[in-house]
């Protein structure tokens, strides 16, 4: 009597797996997208860094607060023109390459989520993990409602990855079970 090979078993599904794949997909290319922007707009302050190379920095500050209509002597533009005034060549060459190592997670970050990697799922999880305690000192020191906002957001964002890498890991498990 011969034994007839059993087909193959199909690949495992959780409930509405389909779906939850293009819900997934379209969630993670929205983050990386908003990590991109970020990458995106730190590397273009890092090439403005660079531009104030050999320029007199305290007089391009003071150009920004008047033509912001900004008061001096408030705490904000105080700040400002007296970091300004302390500036070294030096320093802004540092500026602009902590700029662009920080623009670089970023857009590495962006690139793997965009794939669905899941080394850019624990990224995301650890660097916006990161921010969570300063944002919520941030908001108990001095509460604003674009404090409040940016927590929310970054929470929503490493709540909803932290859902992505939960799910895309039990769906590996259940397939290595079948195997």
């Amino acid at each position: 009597m011969a034994l007839t090979p059993r087909p193959a078993s199909p690949p495992p599904r959780l409930p509405h797996a389909g779906v939850l794949a293009r819900h997934q997909t379209a969630g993670l290319r929205t983050v990386a997208a908003f990590e991109a922007a970020k990458g995106l707009v730190v590397m273009l302050v890092g090439f403005g860094l660079l531009s104030l190379v050999h320029h007199d920095v305290q007089h391009a500050a003071e150009s920004i607060v008047r033509h912001l209509h900004m008061n001096p002597a408030r705490h904000v533009p105080r700040v400002f023109l007296e970091a300004a005034g302390r500036m070294t060549d030096k320093r802004l060459w540092l500026l602009a390459a902590g700029a662009f190592a920080y623009s670089t997670v970023r857009l590495a970050e962006a690139y793997g989520l965009w794939r669905a990697r899941p080394w850019a799922e624990w990224l995301a999880i650890l660097s916006g993990g990161l921010y969570v305690p300063v944002e919520v000192y941030e908001l108990g020191r001095d509460p604003t409602t674009v404090k409040a906002a940016i927590l929310a957001v970054n929470v929503g964002i490493v709540l909803y990855v932290a859902w992505v890498r939960r799910y895309n890991a039990a769906l590996a498990r259940a397939a290595a079970a079948q195997a």
